[in-house]
């Protein structure tokens, strides 16, 4: 469950769990991140062996690894967003640092306000 999470929070860049996952997923990514930046064939495997998806390692050894290379440590982020209304337990979005949000697109305004204008 925490290997799936780990490969969801590299691909999506952002999850939202329970904080007690969120911290235990946390300590996956970091090192994960760490061997992206490594980059040589040891890693590469470590890596592989832990995420077991190809698409998320390719990701991790190109963009991710050239995103944090100067970055010392704590690539993640634990926001606290309350509790889950069923069971009440603390609910948290895990997000890597330095991501680029995703911005919706303007509204474009209605073809009958252009045409009385």
């Amino acid at each position: 469950m925490l290997r799936n999470l780990t490969v969801s929070l590299l691909l999506h860049e952002s999850v939202r769990v329970s904080v007690a996952k969120a911290k235990e997923v946390r300590r996956l990514a970091e090192k994960a991140i760490t061997w992206g930046k490594q980059g040589h064939l040891h890693a590469r495997r470590l890596a592989f062996s832990m995420l077991r998806s190809k698409p998320v390692t390719t990701k991790l050894f190109s963009e991710l690894s050239q995103r944090y290379q100067t970055r010392a440590g704590g690539y993640t982020r634990i926001l606290r967003i309350g509790s889950r209304r069923g069971d009440n337990s603390p609910q948290a979005i895990l997000e890597l640092v330095d991501r680029v949000p995703k911005t919706k697109p303007e509204k474009t305004e209605n073809k009958q306000d252009e045409k009385t204008s």
